[in-house]
């Protein structure tokens, strides 16, 4: 597979001569590195640069003064507001996210349209390794535009963008943004800060830093979940009753991160090929587990994350016929973290190195008919070494073929994709964990089509009909061990078979002057479902949870609007809200873990492009439809409040922000954390923040 890999890269490099570079003029779609402004929130930057509003499925786009406001330390925490997202929420430091209830392996994390190269779908205490403090642009992608990404997106793709690879040259003779932060729930210091430099009119040189320093999260009550409290106040032990008063603090969740990041681009008229290397270093403590038996011990480790991550970017626009762009996408990662114990030994050591390359063929428009089509090639190579071995050495190998086609046929809109994906999961022999050598081979079909229809002057109807294959991880075939981040013995399913999904949404979005609407409901079918199957047995002090399949349903809704209802000087006041509910059933199981309840949000907000303000109340409710050994989590209404603000007017290089999270400090917690009932979310919470650009 990496012999294949290598053919891709050489083949496609072969094809981005200097010749291909003066082809033809620069595509209007991409963002300028040297732009002062927010980019065009209705352009979602993809394979396919399309606005929104064409595309057939639930999408959100962040970028600009929106994301700004709403950054956090981690990818689940940051989009966490948006339609159908929650956050995994093990503590402020490792959260993934959430959609339509599902996570981990379900749900693509990329930057820039390649994987993160991290274990943070091995257990949901490892973080991701993409930061987001230096990101430009992040989107979520649902439907067929996801089969571009892979087959096991069911949950959906989140797109983190940012300009380490340059794709212009700015217009100044050093472009520079710096950002800085304090937050005060976790007493988190924040600074971040790009230069941009173009050298002989055609290349450009990009360097990036960010650092997070961060002390014990504050929360906004009781740190045990009232069960939890119930049981350690009845305990004859007085150090036991006590851990049901613990307020405040989270023990154990500091942390501190610092990244560096270069990057070389040229840029002609006819596209554009770059390089960067980017080194990210992260210590970080998960939020500490009590234990309410006076002969157990209180889980505390902490997690020191390393990565070396090397991507190269390339472009050729073809100057017409039937292709219109050539693209190709490729990256290595080294990544290494270790789990340490209370005096600072190594417990536990997860290896990851992957290799990552995509072509995309973009079609030329010919009428109606637009696409793209393109292959795709993916290895990792995985180990644990250590106390908590629980998967042995192993190495996967995938490659995928896919294609998305659209039509547009003005009152009718249509899009078909398919993806072919072939996997690879071998296990190698491990005595230490009772392991031979396996091997699994998989072949995975994929296919999406939608079409909508202009039902009147601004709104469109629409259907999406999904068919998704997933191959299983090496996680879910071949886990074998004690496992402290799940606090379980995992036993995985070396005879699992594919996950197979069929799916249907429904959607209907409204624009016109002064207001905007959208909404979808969506249904999916499972056959195969890996789930983990609680056992009554008990190993090594843990409970054991064994793979298992099986049937399942899901379906939920989406639903977002703003009307502007005031004119006040310069600036419009709007009303908008927010609602998403997924509900999830495993066949002979009953509910799905881990699944968010209903969310309403609601706000008000004033912007005249030099100031934007908002209030906004978000009402969680209680989760009682809970899976077997699974604890209910209670509702919960938090206030929020922000202030950006442009100092000079739009355009200006100085941006100031305020927000208050929290405001009255309630207690907290996600249905979709497995830590919800030993963390729960921050407590009041005031952040500032500045940024210049020039």
């Amino acid at each position: 597979m990496k012999s294949g890999l290598s053919f891709v890269a050489a083949s496609m490099l072969a094809a981005v001569s200097p010749a291909a570079f003066a082809a033809s003029a620069d595509d209007p779609g991409q963002p300028s590195a040297g732009d002062h402004h927010d980019a065009a929130p209705e352009i979602v930057v993809t394979a396919l640069s399309r606005n929104r509003g064409d595309l057939l499925s639930g999408t959100s786009v962040l970028s600009g003064t929106a994301l700004a406001t709403v950054k956090r330390a981690t990818i689940g925490d940051t989009l966490d507001h948006l339609p159908g997202a929650s956050s995994s929420s093990f503590g402020p430091s490792a959260a993934r996210p959430v959609l339509r209830g599902l996570q981990g392996d379900r749900v693509r994390v990329l930057t820039d349209g390649i994987g993160a190269f991290d274990a943070s779908g091995t257990s949901a205490d490892h973080a991701v390794a993409i930061n987001p403090m230096t990101a430009d642009r992040i989107e979520v992608l649902r439907g067929p535009s996801a089969l571009l990404y892979g087959s096991g997106a069911i949950g959906g793709v989140v797109n983190v963008i940012d300009s380490r690879i340059p794709l212009r040259v700015p217009d100044e003779a050093v472009h520079v943004h710096l950002d800085g932060g304090y937050a005060s729930a976790a007493d988190e210091r924040t600074m971040a800060g790009a230069i941009d430099l173009p050298l002989a009119g055609r290349i450009v040189v990009h360097v990036d830093g960010s650092y997070l320093k961060a002390n014990d999260m504050r929360t906004g009550g009781y740190l045990l979940s009232a069960p939890l409290r119930a049981q350690a106040a009845a305990s004859p032990d007085a150090d036991i009753r006590e851990l049901a008063t613990l307020k405040g603090r989270l023990p154990n969740t500091a942390a501190r991160t610092w990244e560096v990041a270069a990057g070389i681009a040229y840029i002609g008229d006819g596209g554009t090929i770059g390089l960067s290397y980017a080194r990210l270093d992260n210590v970080y403590g998960v939020p500490i587990r009590f234990s309410l038996d006076p002969a157990g011990d209180a889980e505390a480790p902490r997690i020191a994350l390393k990565q070396d991550r090397y991507d190269l970017r390339a472009e050729v626009n073809t100057g017409g016929g039937f292709l219109d762009k050539l693209r190709l996408r490729a990256g290595y990662g080294d990544y290494v973290h270790r789990e340490l114990e209370p005096d600072g030994a190594v417990g536990t050591t997860f290896y990851n190195t992957g290799i990552e390359g995509r072509i995309e063929l973009i079609q030329a428009k010919r009428g109606a008919w637009s696409g793209a089509f393109g292959g795709q090639v993916v290895t990792r190579d995985f180990d644990v070494v250590g106390a908590e071995k629980f998967l042995p050495k192993s190495s996967t190998e995938q490659a995928g073929l896919f294609t998305v086609q659209q039509f547009d046929l003005g009152a009718v809109k249509a899009e078909v994709g398919g993806r072919i994906e072939t996997t690879s999961a071998r296990a190698y022999a491990d005595a230490a964990i009772g392991n031979p050598d396996l091997r699994r081979r998989f072949t995975a079909l994929s296919g999406a089509a939608g079409a909508s229809l202009a039902v009147a002057d601004g709104w469109r109807a629409g259907v999406n009909l999904t068919h998704s294959e997933r191959a299983p991880t090496v996680e879910e075939l071949y886990a074998n061990g004690p496992h402290g981040g799940t606090e379980s013995f995992e036993i995985g399913l070396p005879g699992a078979r594919l996950e197979r999904s069929n799916g249907a949404e429904l959607t209907l979005n409204g624009k016109g002057p002064g207001y905007s609407v959208e909404l979808s409901g969506y249904y999916n079918r499972f056959s195969n479902f890996l789930y983990q199957l609680p056992t009554a047995d008990i190993e090594d002090g843990l409970p054991v949870y064994e793979m298992a399949q099986g049937r399942a349903t899901l379906y939920g809704f989406e639903a977002q609007a703003q009307v502007d209802v005031a004119k006040v000087g310069a600036g419009t006041v709007s009303v908008d809200g927010v609602a998403d509910y997924t509900r999830a059933t495993v066949k002979g199981f009953g509910p799905a873990p881990l699944i968010p309840p209903l969310r309403v949000l609601g706000g008000v907000g004033y912007d005249d492009n030099a100031v934007n303000a908002r209030v906004e109340v978000e009402h969680v409710t209680a989760q009682d439809r809970v899976a077997p050994l699974e604890t209910r989590t209670p509702g919960f209404t938090m206030v929020n409040a922000s202030l950006a603000w442009k100092v000079g007017g739009p355009g200006a290089p100085l941006s100031l922000r305020l927000s208050a999270n929290n405001i009255f400090d309630v207690e907290a917690r996600r249905a979709a954390s497995l830590l919800k009932d030993y963390a729960p979310l921050a407590g009041r919470d005031i952040r500032v923040g500045a940024a210049v650009q020039f």
